[in-house]
């Protein structure tokens, strides 16, 4: 029996990954500080979790409108990440 685990990823992933270095160049705060992880983590917290083996195997299932509205999903996502990370280091730097 295959226990091949690692095979199991959230669907969001690579769309907010590639969202966040489209936009890393507007936060230069953020990506000069080393933040980018934190911004995935926010962003991938704000959307519901999808998990999948293999990209087809979600992508098959989706309407045009369902993907649509993901990708709007992921573009707020990552948007509100950015700027709850980048306020929230200029909090700390206050501090």
């Amino acid at each position: 029996m295959s226990t091949d685990l690692e095979s199991i990823h959230n669907h969001h992933e690579p769309a907010v990954f590639d969202a966040i270095r489209v936009a890393a160049g507007d936060y230069p705060l953020v990506v000069g500080n080393g933040l980018l992880p934190d911004v995935a983590c926010v962003a991938l917290n704000r959307l519901a979790p999808r998990y999948i083996r293999h990209r087809a195997d979600l992508s098959f299932y989706l309407s045009a409108r369902e993907r649509s509205d993901d990708a709007r999903a992921v573009a707020d996502a990552v948007r509100f990440a950015f700027e709850f990370v980048q306020a929230r280091r200029a909090m700390k730097a206050r501090g």
